[in-house]
């Protein structure tokens, strides 16, 4: 498997919502939607896609100290 990770120095997300900003038009916290913006749609799209190719995604994150997504999927040499 193939790692990649990405990481932000934002707000955080709290622990109890992790699982849920995967799914679709979720987020962090809704009252925060007009401030940032967005629908709830890309964390979803990215999870169907790493999923498509057999890998898993996930979060690292704790309010007010940013957040790390990695998502792992088979590596080029899996597939030969």
């Amino acid at each position: 498997m193939m790692e990649i990770s990405v990481s932000d120095s934002g707000i955080g997300i709290p622990k109890n919502r992790h699982d849920e900003i995967f799914e679709s038009f979720k987020q962090a916290d809704p009252s925060i939607t007009k401030k940032y913006g967005g629908t709830g749609l890309g964390l979803t799209l990215v999870k169907q896609y790493v999923e498509m190719h057999g890998g898993n995604i996930w979060v690292d994150s704790e309010e007010g100290a940013g957040s790390t997504f990695t998502f792992a999927i088979p590596s080029y040499s899996d597939f030969q």
